[in-house]
């Protein structure tokens, strides 16, 4: 099959020189040899970023999707995450090394810690873990995910490191202000996970069915449309190819200022789609 040229999508560019692509590719529930001919597909349509963790439970489909597709390894940035439960450090080096073995690759391009999971304190062990990957060249760029500002101040004061991403919930309902300010000021590439909110609530929303109607859009078009010009990377998620090649055209419309007042005033501090609060949430 012929591939795709991949769309004009800017780049963010990270502390340690990492650079994204604004729009990625989910793979939450995207299991098995279906999930396969899903990343195949993603990959073809354009996606060059693709989104995993250890507790996905799909590393090795997502290492497999890769071989089998015509992309060049080194075009693709593939991501995974550490769990909660191997924040031990010498448990973190061995899930570390097994995600590198699962997806038989020769390394991961990011690793990410994927819960701070404060009660148990065990966090900066985690990171000297992830630091210590990237230093055998098993993993090439290190973050975060759902990191608060105080938890990065721990990270970068205990290691010197400083995370090149955070990962966080981030969509029209759940802006994140003050967090990605933080992650701007610091060099940190801001991904957004659940980018569009409990879709079927927000792709409801009279103030995203007028705008996504005023640009002859779709709303999801829309709201990735929104997280392409706040600066942030978006990383959605389909298994319909059709949907794949939709969710990645945003580069034919812009939102004016207007459209941006009227998004952000949709912007709630208690808008958290799944009740997980890093001060709190505990991951296994």
């Amino acid at each position: 099959m012929t591939l795709m040229t991949p769309p004009d999508i800017p780049t963010r560019k990270a502390n340690d020189g990492l650079e994204l692509p604004a729009i990625g590719f989910g793979t939450y529930k995207v299991n098995g040899f279906a999930g396969v001919n899903a990343i195949v597909s993603a990959l073809e349509v354009g996606y060059r970023l693709l989104d995993s963790a250890f507790n996905y439970e799909n590393e090795g489909i997502v290492g497999r999707a890769i071989k089998e597709s015509d992309v060049p390894r080194e075009d693709i940035i593939v991501a995974s995450k550490l769990p909660g439960r191997h924040h031990q450090y010498d448990q973190a080096r061995i899930a570390i090394e097994e995600s590198v073995a699962r997806m038989g690759l020769d390394y991961i391009d990011l690793y990410l810690i994927h819960w701070p999971n404060p009660s148990q304190g065990k966090f900066v062990e985690a990171w000297q873990a992830l630091v210590d990957a990237r230093e055998q060249g098993i993993v090439k760029h290190i973050g975060v995910s759902n990191f608060l500002p105080g938890h990065i101040d721990m990270l970068t004061r205990s290691t010197g490191v400083t995370p090149a991403v955070n990962q966080i919930e981030l969509h029209p309902y759940f802006q994140q202000t003050e967090q990605r300010a933080y992650d701007d000021a610091h060099g940190i590439i801001t991904e957004a996970w659940s980018p569009l909110g409990r879709a079927n609530q927000m792709l409801k929303d009279p103030t995203i069915l007028k705008l996504a109607e005023k640009h002859g859009v779709s709303p999801v078009q829309l709201i990735l449309r929104w997280h392409l010009q706040l600066g942030d990377v978006a990383i959605p998620k389909s298994t319909n190819r059709e949907r794949q090649r939709a969710n990645i055209d945003l580069t034919g419309f812009s939102l004016d200022e207007q459209d941006m007042r009227e998004i952000a005033a949709m912007d709630n501090p208690e808008g958290r789609s799944f009740a997980q609060d890093p001060h709190w949430h505990e991951e296994a």
